[in-house]
C-alpha cells in the first residue's frame, strides 16, 4: 500500500545526504580530491581498492561513486559494472588512459560520466553536482508503479530518501536491511522466497547467500522492535521465505526467525 504523506522524519540537509565513495589507490590524488570535496560540503569515504569499495557499499549509504580504472586488485571497468548492477549507485569514472575505448566501455557498463586525467577540480565538482541532480530528478519522477513511499500499518518506507520510520520515529538501517524491508513492504502479505530477497538485496541470486537473508532479517526485526511502537510483523513462512503482515501480532510465534 503506497502512502501519499510521510510522518515527520528528521532528515539531514541535502549536502549531509551526499556521501561520496572515492575509489583510488593514488595517495596524492586522493588527498587533494578528498580535501576539495569535503570543503564543498560532501562526506567522502575512501577505498584504496575494489575489495574495500565493495565493503563500503555493503555497509554505508553511498550517493555517488568516483573511481579510477587502475586499481591494484581489479579492473575498474569490472568494478563499475558490478556497482551499477548490484547497487544502482551513480558512477563517475576518471582515468589517465589514452585509450578512447575505455571511456566508451565505462559508459556502456553503467558509468554516468567519464573524466580524463589530469582534470580540473572545479570541472569534476560540477560534474558530480550534475549527476546527483539527475539522480534526484529521476527519483522524483517515480510513477504509480514505483511509489515514493510504501506504508504498512504505522511503518513508512521512504524510497526517495532511503529511510524508514515507525509512527514518525526513524529506524536506522544498513543498506541491506533497507533493501530487504523495502522489498517486503512493496507487497504486504505476499511471501518472498529467500532467493527473491537475495536478488533484491544484492542484485543477483546466489544459493550460497540465500541463508544469509535469515541473519539480516533477524537484525532487521530487532531494530524494528526497538522502536517505541510495535511494528508490523515480519513472518517466516516455513520452507518458503518471508512476508510482512498487515495484521497486528501479539505472539512471538509470528516473529520466529528461521524456517
Amino acid at each position: 500500500m503506497a502512502a501519499r504523506s510521510l510522518p515527520p522524519i528528521s532528515l539531514p540537509s541535502p549536502k549531509e545526504r551526499r556521501r561520496l565513495l572515492l575509489v583510488d589507490s593514488d595517495a596524492p590524488t586522493v588527498t587533494n580530491l578528498r580535501h576539495a570535496l569535503e570543503s564543498d560540503g560532501y562526506q567522502v569515504i575512501v577505498a584504496e581498492n575494489a575489495s574495500s569499495a565493495r565493503a563500503a557499499l555493503r555497509d554505508s549509504w553511498i550517493d555517488l561513486a568516483i573511481l579510477d580504472l587502475m586499481l591494484p586488485d581489479s579492473d575498474g571497468l569490472v568494478l563499475c559494472s558490478d556497482i551499477k548492477s548490484a547497487y544502482g549507485v551513480p558512477i563517475i569514472v576518471y582515468s589517465g588512459t589514452r585509450r578512447r575505448r575505455d571511456a566508451v566501455l565505462a559508459l556502456r557498463l553503467g558509468a554516468d560520466d567519464f573524466v580524463a586525467k589530469p582534470f580540473d577540480l572545479e570541472d569534476l565538482e560540477a560534474r558530480i553536482g550534475a549527476v546527483l541532480r539527475r539522480t534526484v530528478n529521476t527519483q522524483a519522477r517515480t510513477g504509480p508503479s514505483e511509489p515514493e513511499y510504501y506504508q504498512v500499518g504505522n511503518l513508512v518506507v521512504d524510497r526517495l530518501h532511503r529511510r524508514a520510520a515507525l509512527s514518525g520515529e526513524e529506524i536506522r538501517l544498513t543498506p541491506t536491511e533497507y533493501r530487504l524491508l523495502s522489498a517486503l513492504a512493496s507487497q504486504p502479505d505476499e511471501v518472498f522466497s529467500r532467493e527473491d530477497l537475495t536478488q533484491l538485496a544484492w542484485g543477483w541470486a546466489d544459493a550460497n547467500r540465500s541463508r544469509t537473508v535469515d541473519t539480516h532479517i533477524r537484525r532487521l526485526r530487532v531494530k524494528l522492535q526497538s522502536a517505541s511502537v510495535p511494528p508490523p510483523p515480519i513472518i517466516c513462512v516455513r520452507g518458503t521465505g518471508y512476508k510482512i503482515s498487515t495484521r497486528e501480532s501479539n505472539t512471538d510465534a509470528d516473529m520466529s526467525s528461521v524456517a
